[in-house]
């Protein structure tokens, strides 16, 4: 077995989903469950089909989501794992919809963080043993800090 990272490519802007799910129908679901759960949502999504022709199968609202989910998707390679990418919205807006979806088994990450998957090659194939998400923590926040992330999410709308 060999151990490999890979970077996931999109600009710093865009959010992003990794999971895992159990079949080709996920690609149509997550598609609804995404469009349902936020009219108009923009995002591109990738998902790495993992028996038959092994292909990586896609959808999408945003043409250049999409062919940066593809990308990403056949550069990650591991079996049945799927990518989401988010423009002008937040994993928390659809979070539920997609762990909802019955193909899906879990989600390793949801940020707008740089993103590193750690895989597992073998002879057989690839699958994803986790995720580094953004950077080591640095220290504890202070009340100053709290006092600003209190001030951050009231400007953004998540508290009141």
């Amino acid at each position: 077995m060999e151990l490999k990272t890979v970077r996931i490519q999109k600009p710093e802007e865009v959010n992003l989903i990794l999971g895992q799910s159990h079949f080709i129908k996920t690609v149509e679901d997550l598609h609804e469950a995404l469009v349902t759960a936020v009219p108009g949502i923009r995002f591109g999504l990738a998902f790495c089909e993992s028996s038959g022709p092994a292909l990586v199968r896609w959808s999408g609202t945003d043409p250049e989501l999409v062919e940066l989910a593809k990308q990403n998707a056949l550069e990650l390679g591991a079996g049945h794992c799927f990518l989401i990418l988010l423009r002008d919205s937040f994993p928390i807006n659809v979070l539920n919809a997609v762990k909802g979806v019955p193909e899906v088994c879990r989600v390793f990450c949801a940020t707008a963080n740089p993103v590193e998957v750690v895989l597992a090659e073998t002879e057989q194939g690839r699958g994803v043993l986790g995720v580094i998400d953004g950077i080591r923590t640095q220290g504890i926040e202070g009340e100053k800090e709290i006092a600003q992330r209190k001030e951050f999410l009231r400007k953004i709308g998540y508290k009141l």
